[in-house]
């Protein structure tokens, strides 16, 4: 029976693969110009982390996170045994938690300090049902931006995020940004009180599980997806009743720098996010067409208490997130397709096997000069060469010969305009060996003044 990927992840094939890595690139660019830097956390961290840092009443928490344990702790287990909280390990199931241990662990923030701008990218893991835009294997890119309370942290963070959207090709024309404040610790007690006293008075209409809610953290039942607690939470009471001076302050300077910026916004008062870390500003980006009931590709919020649930001294944060393969969908749906993963400049074809090891020198010449070069390692006839160097996108075809080789020279075919060539190969060896030194890049100069195809 063949072995297929576990059901929740894909592959990304090379053309989606070469797309990721420019979606990754495209964003650390954008996000540098602002001041991020890389950040690399392990993939798996203390489950208590995510437990103390996301918040136990979560679904990430309670339902989804896939636990990672060793042969001898899964032993011990059996045998009933405990293990130590420091081997009670999980897969990341998002990136804040992680650079926030990292933050606090390492000191990056000292007293005083300028805030710490990081940025990161890669894989996270959710033991959720796979549906389309939601995979148990997904990547993400993110940033985290401690040590900084100041409302214009957070309207720079989406103005940022909004930026990279548009670079990358997301259709801005059907994409929504929505805004809210979650208040802090002064306010927001009181306000969890009345969603909670709301909800009891309508508990005949809600859900087992939005009950349960109710006695952890009652906002999460905004999130419930149940049309009927959907409808009844619909006239839950508003956190804009209920925000202290400050917390209404601070929302307010956010969204004006965001109208100053030009950027269009709908508040949206129900928009709590998934994760308890949040205080204060929350946003979160949804786009139209393509995604189906999976419709939001990032978002995030400021989450100034954090770096004290994983042991840190005070530090106020910002932070987002946006999933890669959800940002993939709504650019396909707008009928971007990924391009070729192949590039070659200059495909090496042998008349006959005698040019092999010339060919071979030759093509290594060209990758050392920075020049992506291919050859034939199956023995091909002169002809099937051709074929596969059309194949793999080559712009050109050296062609090594026996007459030619004698003659000092090899015949360059341009694969665009078909039209042929002679070089001087002790020509071609020099200018290769000049390029050599040079780092990798400005490829497509290089070759069209090595090989000469300069009509």
């Amino acid at each position: 029976m063949a072995i297929n990927s576990p059901e929740g992840t894909r592959d990304l094939l090379p053309d989606e693969a070469k797309f990721w890595a420019h979606f990754r690139d495209t964003a650390f660019d954008i996000f540098a110009r602002y001041g991020y830097q890389p950040i690399e956390t392990p993939l798996f961290e203390q489950t208590d982390l995510f437990v103390r840092g996301i918040g136990q009443a979560t679904d990430v928490v309670s339902k989804e996170m896939f636990t990672a344990i060793s042969g001898e702790n899964f032993k011990r287990v059996i045998e009933g045994d405990t293990i130590k909280a420091k081997s009670r390990l999980s897969l990341r199931p998002e990136g804040t938690a992680g650079v926030v241990r990292a933050v606090a662990q390492h000191d990056l923030v000292p007293q005083g300090a300028a805030p710490a701008k990081l940025m990161y990218a890669g894989p996270m893991f959710r033991a959720e049902r796979p549906q389309k835009g939601r995979q148990r294997m997904f990547n993400q890119v993110g940033i985290e931006c401690l040590g900084a309370e100041d409302p214009s942290v957070d309207a720079e963070g989406i103005i940022m995020l909004m930026r990279f959207y548009a670079a990358i090709g997301v259709p801005m024309d059907a994409t929504r940004l929505l805004v809210n404040s979650m208040g802090c610790e002064k306010c927001r007690p009181a306000y969890r009180e009345a969603v909670r006293a709301y909800m009891n008075e309508h508990a005949d209409a809600m859900c087992d599980e939005c009950m349960r809610r109710a006695e952890i953290n009652p906002l999460r039942a905004f999130d419930c997806k149940n049309p009927g607690c959907a409808e009844v939470m619909d006239g839950a009471p508003k956190i804009s009743d209920y925000l202290c001076d400050d917390c209404r302050e601070h929302y307010e300077a956010v969204k004006a720098y965001l109208k100053g910026a030009g950027v269009v916004f709908v508040e949206d008062p129900k928009l709590v996010r998934g994760l308890d870390y949040y205080t204060r500003t929350v946003f979160e980006v949804q786009v139209d067409q393509g995604m189906g009931s999976q419709n939001a590709i990032g978002g995030g919020g400021r989450y100034d208490k954090l770096c004290e649930e994983v042991g840190g001294r005070p530090t106020p944060g910002f932070g987002f997130a946006l999933g890669y393969e959800r940002c993939a969908l709504a650019i396909q749906a707008a009928g971007y397709t990924f391009p070729s993963a192949q590039h070659c400049d200059v495909f090496v074809a042998c008349v006959d096997d005698s040019m092999r090891a010339e060919a071979f020198r030759l093509v290594q010449a060209c990758r050392d000069a920075g020049v992506s070069a291919e050859m034939d390692h199956q023995h091909r006839s002169l002809k099937s060469q051709f074929k596969l160097a059309d194949k793999v996108g080559a712009r050109l075809v050296a062609v090594l010969g026996p007459d030619e080789l004698a003659a000092g020279q090899v015949k360059v075919r341009n694969m665009q305009t078909h039209k042929e060539r002679l070089a001087e190969l002790d020509k071609v060896k020099e200018l290769l060996s000049r390029f050599g030194g040079e780092p990798f890049g400005g490829a497509h100069v290089a070759v069209d003044e090595v090989f000469g195809t300069e009509e």
